[in-house]
């Protein structure tokens, strides 16, 4: 059994192109995992491989790898950092013991690096942060120290060590515990050198911060450290470790993936000051009959058998692969064990390490490591793992929920049942892609997280299925009412020779309150129509609304009462009833003062302070009631009811309002009458289909 207290299990976070790819790529070549230096530029990286993230030179998906260190095995996985795709970050943090975060040196603190420490936060996930990409022109070390601490409290960031040069002078760095310069060669190895001179000064006082910083996680070091005592190098690691660990600091280092420099120093800040899964402790969990019970499970490779599904992927050929981190126990090949989420057994032959684009079959593994199976029979992304004689139910991720949505059709005749399949294996790899049936505007509904999101799915569709997809606006469900009510008479009677047609059916209609549905009410006395016909008076006035009669929408939220009529004991006949009922439903409607009933959301949207007015303002002008604010920290959480009609492409405005920023989340909350231009716009564009019709 491998020794876990040697294994980092880590995620690289940051906002999309601040170079987590190629920082993983020249771990990789550093480490001779990999003979060549892959390039997200150039398409050759090994981690970015599907065609659409060398199109769009950016990571769509999380990807996984592993290499050894100093007697170490870090096993990483590279997130996506893209808006549209931060689920799969947020799912992939839950099979992590410690996130690597990169701050741009140019670019700063991003909207998705706020989001992806956010998430870690929620985790309690411990940090290390690296300022990357200092190679580039303007960048700056302490601009973007200045806003990772601007933007984050906790864990509080701390530098251990300063860059020796920027933009192209960047050589190396000053290692500030032991206050040792080291400069890097072209190949990545660094090698001691003398600090400059013009940095001696700088490096002793930002020694003296992070000894101070150290110092306040830790009484007793405080009081030696506030007393004037020396303080051990040993000492000081041992405790920035522990403040690490337990989420007081985030340690700060400088570094080029593309340069090469700065990476040693990085790998040693990982295996010595983020934690092994044994560091991380016991894992909670719950007990599958009983979720308030809870469960632990040690990183122990004799414990029994504990994982979660962090991602699933799907190949027309291959099949679904099923990517797990395992917590506790040993699996090997040829075995299996029980979906404890979903109550059922799994066998699986193979075992696979991943290595980007490829997999490799392995013997063995256990705690802290995440591998994969393949062709699982109903297993999914959040199931959880375990050995069927020790069940468990680790926590997941929950999905975010789609902020966009298309209706979907198939570009070629006959490729409908193809088009939908497909959809329905990307909803596998993809949670947050849902496909529904709109069932009053019969169309079939996809939904993302933005318009990329939307964009590459139907690439990969095209690319993995062999067909394509049109995408329309989605059609508003607009609903028919009354606000008055009639009594009518529907009269069907039609001579042609032989056996007549006759019926004759009088109603009284009226509107109900907003809600109600539909009420049919028999109030025939005397026998004026047989009791076998009143059914199809009630059948032939419910699908008169459900065709609608103004604009071809449902009518809702009234109340017929069915009061006289008339009958000829040969002509009279269920189908003329039935044809009597829509007739005097139709013309009553058309009595009662017709309006039209739009779809009203709850629209929540979560947005920095400062954008609060401005995002207020929109909701008002898209005829929004608004319904209150929270306050979190610094943000704001409006809620509002705004129409549904005002929202279909609310994303990308509240993306520019806010410089994407702001996030928000709908559900239906209610129908309401709709003002009289939207009323007039909807009956006009049904009569032109009327008349065709």
């Amino acid at each position: 059994m491998k020794d876990v207290a040697k294994q980092r299990t880590i995620a690289l976070l940051s906002h999309g192109g601040a170079g987590k790819t190629t920082l993983a790529e020249a771990f990789l070549f550093l480490t001779k995992v990999s003979s060549r230096l892959g390039s997200v530029a150039d398409g050759t990286s090994s981690l970015d491989y599907e065609p659409e993230e060398i199109k769009r030179k950016s990571s769509l998906n999380s990807a996984f790898h592993s290499f050894p260190w100093k007697k170490h095995q870090i096993t990483f996985v590279d997130t996506p950092g893209g808006e549209n795709f931060l689920n799969d970050t947020k799912t992939v943090l839950y099979g992590v013991d410690a996130a690597v975060v990169l701050v741009d040196a140019v670019d700063l603190v991003k909207v998705s690096t706020e989001k992806g420490w956010a998430f870690a936060d929620a985790l309690k996930l411990p940090r290390l942060l690296v300022v990357s990409k200092m190679d580039r022109e303007r960048a700056d070390f302490f601009k973007a120290l200045e806003s990772v601490q601007e933007s984050f409290a906790s864990p509080k960031t701390v530098p251990v060590a300063l860059p020796i040069g920027a933009e192209d002078s960047f050589k190396g760095l000053i290692d500030l515990l032991p206050l040792k310069a080291h400069v890097y060669d072209a190949a990545g190895k660094s090698a001691e050198a003398p600090i400059p001179a013009d940095l001696a000064e700088q490096a002793a006082e930002w020694r003296e911060k992070l000894v101070e910083a150290i110092c306040e996680t830790d009484d007793a070091l405080l009081e030696k450290f506030l007393e004037g005592h020396d303080i051990g190098l040993e000492e000081l690691e041992t405790a920035l470790q522990k403040a690490v660990l337990e989420g007081a600091l985030a340690p700060a280092l400088p570094a080029s993936g593309l340069k090469l420099v700065g990476l040693s120093h990085l790998l040693d800040s990982i295996v010595g000051r983020l934690p092994s899964p044994v560091e991380r402790g016991p894992i909670f969990g719950m007990a599958p009959d009983d979720p308030d019970t809870g469960h632990e499970r040690p990183p122990d490779p004799a414990a029994p058998f504990g994982a979660l599904v962090i991602k699933s992927t799907v190949d027309p050929f291959a099949g679904q692969l099923t990517i797990f981190r395992i917590f506790s126990g040993t699996l090997t090949p040829d075995s299996g064990f029980q979906n404890v989420s979903r109550g059922q057994k799994e066998r699986f032959g193979q075992l696979l390490a991943l290595e980007g684009k490829t997999q490799k079959a392995v013997e063995e593994a256990g705690p802290g490591d995440i591998v994969a199976v393949s062709k699982l029979k109903g297993t999914f992304t959040g199931d959880s793992l375990a050995d069927e004689t020790a069940p468990i139910v680790f926590p997941a991720a929950r999905p975010m929920e789609p902020v966009v949505s298309f209706a979907v059709e198939a570009k070629a005749k006959g490729d409908e049942e193809k088009v939908f399949a497909a959809i329905n294996k990307m909803t596998v790899e993809d949670v947050t892609l849902r496909l529904t049936r709109n069932n009053q505007t019969k169309e079939m509904i996809l939904s993302g997280m933005g318009q990329v999101h939307i964009d590459a799915t139907l690439e990969k569709i095209k690319r993995k299925y062999n067909v394509e997809v049109i995408l329309n606006s989605p059609k508003v469900a607009f609903k028919e009412t009354i606000k008055a009510k009639a009594k009518v008479q529907g009269k069907y009677k039609k001579q042609t020779g032989g056996k007549g047609q006759y019926g004759d059916a009088v109603i009284e209609l009226e509107p109900l309150p907003r809600g109600e549905g539909f009420i049919f009410e028999d109030k025939i006395v005397g026998g004026v129509i047989p009791r076998q016909y009143i059914p199809a008076v009630e059948k032939g006035i419910v699908e008169a609304m459900a065709g609608g009669v103004v604009s071809g929408n449902p009518v809702v939220d009234c109340k017929v009462a069915l009061v006289f009529g008339s009958y000829h004991d040969v002509d009279s006949s269920e189908m003329a009833f039935k044809i009597a009922g829509s007739m005097a439903f139709k013309k009553a409607f058309m009595e009662c003062r017709p309006t039209i009933l739009e779809p009203i959301m709850l629209l929540t949207v979560t947005v920095p302070d400062e954008f609060m007015g401005d995002v207020m303002g929109d909701i008002s002008s898209r005829r929004g009631k608004l319904l209150g604010t929270e306050s979190h920290g610094k943000r704001q959480v409006i809620n509002a009811h705004v129409p549904q009609m005002e929202l279909l492409s609310y994303s990308p405005a509240l993306t520019s309002m806010t410089g994407g920023r702001g996030s928000f989340s709908l559900e239906f909350a209610h129908y309401d009458e709709a003002p009289s231009q939207v009323r007039d716009k909807v009956i006009s564009e049904f009569k032109p289909q009327e008349d065709k019709e």
